[in-house]
């Protein structure tokens, strides 16, 4: 069981881009939070349907919400949330509500995996000395727009639905998914607006947060004769996916398969690490975190490592390495995958780098699990690998070029490449034009990787490995420059503490820094930047510092990067701690008690089984930003199976 608060989150994700969301204290307080949103064009066009609902039960003793909602201007109503006896989402969302008779009812909601449908499912577990009756009511709420955005009060929404059988079917606008609703219950209709729902998240994010949404009608069930379901659905390919017209029976089987589905993973991680794999077209690909990315190039090649090579999904990982091939232009990779018309956006120098790391992987891997990668697909990865090395060598987009020193040179003003990407407006909050120290630790490891196959790389490798070892060691600080030949002036260099530095120690297949300086810097790293949920991205006391991550967009992407805790850099900061250490088993016993223990128990708290994409760099450490992300989730499980295993 895990705590009933409005800030701790539950995910249902359905496979294709698509997914539920809500609070643990059943209160939405973000846009997202819905009980059927779909992505049209998986894993991106999402459209909210189905918003959430009310419900009631009435016995004989008397009638008792079992939701809350939020209105405007912070008022909470009804207060179903206050009979919430217990929650937990294993092996999906369930609340226990114990009503004042001593009636016990519980809630569940499954989402079935490949299909976009959601049950809602409501079971009597007691009734009440003087129940006589147990009667429920529950009123949905539906929108029909963009995830992003927010729905009013409008003449055009369409209440009436189509009947079929004992299935409904709303369709609320022209070229909005119809809503299918598969019950047991009895329909009344009753249309109605329910107007200024207010959702606190977005507030605090300096975001419009206040909606109306449409309410058809009401659902009436009889508790004492079944158990109430209310599914959920769109139809894919014009077919609508209730394979049997009894909703008893549908629900029951659908949780049936999830619950054998989701038993067959290892681990608690294993599981949540299934959520980020998605259809695309007739590939796969990752999302980077929910509720609002979709798939974008960086996270996909640092999450896949975890998510699916640490898990034992070569396959997966090999289709959407695959999938990527077709997007490289000039040696670059896009940062956020082109889809249908879009113009890609290439304004990330190391993603096509973390792909190179990932395509290596990916070969060890399968090498040692004893999968074969067909001669096709291996030359497939091998020409993308290579056009990358080259399209960089030769000099490509905003300034990335190979350097006489064998160093890769990139930046402009006004661009933003690196991780570190936050901008707003013409503002580049960090924008590290030079000689970024994981950029270079990307690049010498590529040309390391690719320079076993093809030797020509191997000169320009050496000769960067001693510029970088040269000009990167910072004594002062005992740590690495984040930055040398900073603007591109030669010589120069960006002391600033960060924790960038630990890729050229772990995280990659070849540590540069060895030895003392290794070991030193780790030090320094645990000591400035470490927390029990990740790395600081700038060490307290540094100019610009920011230790809370709060208040609108402006004061947000100011914070992103200069104090932020990252928890997904935790696990190449392990693997540095552990390799400076010997490698030796007692140094992974202490590590996973010291660093990994504090970093699961965040399983239990903001986006629950999984892990957030960020926290506030001051104690308490408040999680933040995205609560269900794929790279945090990724290299969690690859710290827990692959750098701390004792194999």
């Amino acid at each position: 069981m895990t705590t009933v608060s409005e800030m701790n989150e539950w995910l249902e994700a359905d496979g294709l881009g698509g997914f539920a969301s809500g609070t643990a204290a059943g209160i939405r307080s973000r846009r997202y939070h819905a009980l059927l949103l779909t992505a049209t064009t998986p894993p991106t066009g999402r459209v909210v349907l189905v918003n959430g609902v009310d419900a009631w039960v009435d016995t004989a003793a008397g009638s008792w919400a079992l939701s809350s909602q939020r209105y405007d201007p912070g008022v909470v109503h009804p207060d179903g949330a206050s009979r919430i006896a217990a929650f937990t989402t294993d092996p999906w969302p369930r609340w226990t509500y114990s009503l004042p008779d001593g009636t016990t009812i519980e809630q569940s909601i499954a989402v079935r995996h490949g299909e976009p449908v959601t049950a809602v499912s409501w079971r009597l577990v007691r009734a009440g000395l003087a129940a006589g009756q147990v009667t429920l009511r529950v009123r949905p709420f539906l929108s029909g727009r963009d995830y992003h955005s927010l729905h009013h009060e409008n003449g055009a929404f369409r209440f009436a639905p189509a009947r079929n059988g004992t299935s409904l079917m709303w369709r609320p606008y022209d070229g909005v998914p119809a809503v299918h609703v598969l019950t047991n219950g009895l329909y009344e209709h009753a249309p109605d607006w329910y107007r200024h729902f207010r959702y606190e998240e977005e507030i605090a994010r300096g975001l419009d947060g206040i909606e109306d949404l449409a309410s058809p009608g009401t659902f009436q069930f009889d508790l004492l004769g079944s158990d109430a379901e209310l599914v959920f659905a769109t139809a894919v390919d014009g077919v609508t996916p209730f394979a049997s017209s009894d909703a008893g029976d549908y629900a029951r089987s659908l949780r049936e398969s999830e619950a054998t589905r989701r038993a067959a993973f290892p681990s608690r991680l294993h599981r949540s690490a299934d959520a980020y794999l998605v259809s695309r077209g007739r590939g796969r690909t990752i999302v980077a975190g929910y509720p609002w990315f979709t798939d974008w190039g960086r996270d996909t090649f640092i999450a896949l490592r975890g998510i699916c090579l640490a898990a034992g999904r070569v396959d997966d990982a090999r289709r959407i390495l695959l999938e990527w091939t077709t997007a490289i232009s000039e040696g670059m990779l896009p940062n956020r995958f082109p889809d249908r018309g879009e113009a890609p956006e290439f304004n990330s120098v190391d993603a096509s780098l973390w792909f190179v790391v990932a395509v290596y992987d990916l070969f060890d891997t399968a090498a040692r699990c004893g999968v074969t990668i067909g001669a096709r697909d291996r030359s497939a990865l091998e020409t993308a690998v290579d056009d990358i090395l080259a399209g960089y060598a030769a000099g490509t987009r905003y300034g990335i070029r190979l350097d006489s020193d064998g160093l890769l040179a990139a930046g402009q003003p006004g661009v933003q490449l690196t991780w570190m990407d936050a901008k707003v407006g013409d503002w580049v909050v960090t924008p590290r034009i030079g000689k970024p120290v994981e950029v270079e630790a990307l690049w010498l490891n590529a040309l390391w990787l690719v320079g076993q196959r093809n030797r020509r790389w191997l000169e320009v490798f050496a000769r960067g490995r001693q510029s970088f070892c040269q000009r990167f060691w910072n004594d002062a600080t005992g740590g690495l420059n984040d930055v040398v030949d900073l603007n591109h002036e030669r010589g120069t260099f960006d002391a600033s503490f960060r924790p960038n530095q630990v890729l050229a120690l772990g995280g990659l297949p070849l540590a540069l820094v060895d030895g003392a300086r290794a070991r030193r810097a780790i030090e320094a790293v645990e000591q400035r930047l470490w927390t029990p949920v990740g790395l600081r991205s700038l060490a307290p006391g540094e100019p610009g510092y920011i230790g809370r991550y709060a208040g609108g967009v402006l004061a947000r992407d100011a914070a992103y990067h200069q104090g932020t805790v990252w928890p997904w850099l935790l696990t190449p900061f392990v693997e540095a701690w552990v390799r400076a250490r010997g490698g030796r088993p007692d140094a992974r016993q202490e590590a996973r008690a010291r660093f990994l223990a504090p970093l699961l128990r965040h399983l239990d708290e903001a986006g629950l089984d999984h892990v957030s994409e960020i926290a506030d760099g001051d104690a308490p450490h408040r999680p933040n930003g995205c609560p269900f992300q794929a790279w945090s989730v990724g290299e969690a499980l690859r710290l827990d199976r692959v750098v701390l295993s004792a194999t």
